[in-house]
């Protein structure tokens, strides 16, 4: 590690000389945001030309900040840390010599033998699941609500815990299902995706269970079940509202035990997954409705992380609108003028991330000179309909007081068992007094 250029507390000097040994990035903090040390890994990952920028602000070296994270509208876990004397983590965007990166940052403070904070460790671990730069494939995002999704992400990946993705039709919750398998310990495993829509209930047991040759006409050989298929991996329920009624009680079995019966057989099959479900529906109104079992929204729901609508992230518009063009035309990706973007900023997206790149993808076709221009982006007039949304709004708001006379908890719990912020269950509880 190079020298401190402070505080030569011998203490402290120990501390060095055993975080240069750490796999991990780290770097050691005065209490006035000053760089003291940096070790081998954080110079050859975020330090330009392995030059450690020592006695430089940690704020303007990470975010090219004046001021500090708490003053720029950021969270600083140093801040955080210097108050609560323990350790705490964050997530940021760092400037890194490859660009932009999304980093776990936690923040451990030093203490004298007063208890008092004299100096901070900082460990930082890049995050591969999602990307701050336009990519062809995963998950991109800078804004607050793309981090605080993806900063519960990390958190839950590496668990065995079941995951329920909540968020509208078209934000992208096979993507976030995959970063979840792929940031777990059975990332080497298979990930299996059961779209629950559209299946009546034999349908659905034989697929989920599978058969035996015989069961029933037309299985003229044994089939393996997505149940089994799953073993070792992640079985990925997307739409888990869509379940018929009569199923949820085997499904619930399922997840309990791990254990099944095909169809048509007296073995029971034994698979060990991970589970993630996913749905746009809300589950806890349709358990007030009956129409979902307690029992198994429960069973699914250990860690709900609720994704955001395109509208609430529009800050990514630019970042998404690249990537997206990247992954429909590939090295030929054709470029987007101002106006074209700015339409784009002040489109609603009902259908989210879906119907953008379905609007880019249209546009492409007219784009024979490589420039996406504001007339190239024709909306889909029927998709935002009149009559289709203000039947889709009455629907939820019929369930938003389905669910508001059986809560017992406070508007934050509930807001929280709903999948929405606190100001929009507000807004959504004025539309109801209207």
């Amino acid at each position: 590690m190079s020298e401190l250029s402070a505080a030569n507390h011998p203490a402290i000097l120990a501390l060095v000389s055993y975080l240069e040994h750490d796999v991990l990035p780290a770097i050691v903090l005065d209490t006035d945001y000053n760089i003291l040390a940096a070790n081998a890994a954080y110079r050859r990952q975020f330090a330009t030309q392995d030059r450690a920028p020592l006695g430089e602000k940690c704020h303007r070296v990470s975010h090219h900040y004046a001021v500090p994270c708490d003053q720029a509208g950021e969270h600083c876990p140093l801040r955080k840390a210097w108050d609560s004397k323990v350790p705490e983590r964050v997530l940021h965007i760092h400037h890194t010599p490859r660009g932009p990166e999304h980093v776990d940052v936690e923040l451990r403070p030093i203490l004298d033998e007063q208890g008092r904070v004299v100096a901070f460790v900082e460990r930082l671990t890049s995050i591969t699941l999602a990307s701050a730069q336009p990519q062809q494939q995963g998950l991109v995002g800078q804004s607050p609500a793309f981090k605080s999704a993806l900063a519960s992400l990390r958190r839950a990946a590496p668990a065995q815990i079941p995951v329920l993705l909540q968020g509208e039709s078209g934000t992208g919750k096979e993507l976030f299902a995959r970063a979840l398998h792929l940031g777990s310990p059975r990332a080497n495993g298979p990930l299996v995706v059961v779209d629950c829509t559209g299946l009546t209930e034999s349908l659905f047991e034989s697929e989920l269970f599978g058969y035996e040759k015989g069961a029933f006409t037309g299985a003229t050989q044994r089939k393996v079940g997505l149940a089994e298929a799953a073993h070792g991996g992640t079985l990925f329920l997307d739409e888990i509202g869509e379940v018929p009624l009569a199923m949820q009680v085997k499904l619930l079995r399922l997840i309990e035990t791990g254990s099944f019966r095909p169809v048509g057989s007296l073995r029971t099959v034994h698979s060990d997954f991970r589970l993630v479900s996913a749905t746009h529906k809300p589950l806890k109104a349709m358990v007030a409705q009956s129409a979902f079992r307690e029992d198994l929204y429960y069973r699914i729901s250990g860690f709900p992380i609720r994704l955001p609508a395109l509208r609430e992230r529009v800050e990514d518009l630019p970042l998404l609108v690249e990537s997206l063009l990247q992954r429909i035309a590939g090295n030929g990706a054709p470029r987007i003028s101002h106006d074209a973007l700015e339409r784009l900023n002040l489109h609603p997206f009902p259908g989210n991330i879906r119907e953008l790149r379905n609007m880019l993808e249209r546009a492409w076709l007219f784009a024979d000179d490589g420039l996406i221009r504001s007339e190239h982006l024709v909306e889909d007039t029927e998709a935002d309909s009149p009559a289709k949304h203000q039947s889709r709004e009455l629907h939820e708001l019929r369930a938003l007081a389905q669910a508001l006379d059986s809560f017992q908890g406070s508007r934050r719990e509930l807001a929280k068992q709903l999948g929405m912020s606190e100001r929009t269950l507000y807004r959504r509880l004025k539309d109801l007094e209207a």
